[in-house]
């Protein structure tokens, strides 16, 4: 069986939209395509392929898809040799052309696709981008391993790694750096259920028990 994890860049505020460019991902309005490349240097570089790993074909959204396809295919430097060589699974409908070398379509729900596609042999599932696939496999509970690089810079707006159907889960940080540019990049492998506590009295006072029935009727 296939590990999936995913390898992403996120504001502080959980934005992962167009980090690459200003024409990557515009829309919604979004204004501030490109805000990872002030950050990056070769400290990062090293990071990031670090974060990506050896050994792995990549797992894709049509929208990055459409754009890795019309980038790597015409690059001859190290990371575009990788994607060139390996295969890339693409959670895309009949309209998106796979023109892009060790394409294969994932057709249908993506959870569905995607777990058909975990049980056979193979490498890793590196996700990079995507995040409407994301959101779909947290949903399913069919990620393994999140590496998260984090940029000092509140974005307000724009499509975020996590949404409200992301599975309650716990996840255990494996490893976490910094790099010199301020970008914090961690590891995180699935870690069971949620644990929960409570720092609150045993024995709770009249004005507790007053404020937690207020609560009930307001709803």
């Amino acid at each position: 069986m296939r590990t999936i994890r995913t390898a992403t860049f996120i504001s502080l505020d959980g934005v992962m939209q167009a980090p690459g460019a200003p024409h990557e991902d515009p829309r919604g309005g979004f204004a501030f395509g490109g805000w990872v490349a002030p950050f990056w240097d070769e400290t990062l570089d090293q990071m990031m392929g670090e974060a990506m790993g050896a050994d792995y074909d990549l797992l894709l959204g049509r929208r990055t898809y459409e754009i890795f396809a019309a980038h790597w295919p015409f690059q001859d430097d190290e990371i575009g040799r990788t994607f060139n060589a390996i295969n890339k699974y693409v959670v895309a409908g009949p309209d998106t052309p796979m023109t892009w070398s060790g394409s294969h379509r994932l057709e249908g729900e993506a959870a569905d696709a995607v777990r058909t596609l975990r049980q056979t042999d193979g490498r890793d599932l590196l996700i990079q981008g995507s995040s409407e696939v994301i959101h779909a496999l947290l949903a399913a509970d069919l990620i393994d391993a999140m590496t998260v690089l984090t940029f000092p810079l509140v974005l307000g707006k724009g499509k975020r790694l996590f949404d409200d159907r992301s599975r309650p889960h716990a996840w255990r940080m494996t490893n976490t750096r910094l790099s010199t540019t301020g970008v914090v990049v961690s590891r995180y492998e699935r870690d069971g259920a949620v644990p929960t506590g409570s720092f609150g009295a045993d024995n709770p006072g009249e004005a507790e028990l007053a404020r937690r029935a207020r609560w009930a009727r307001e709803g």
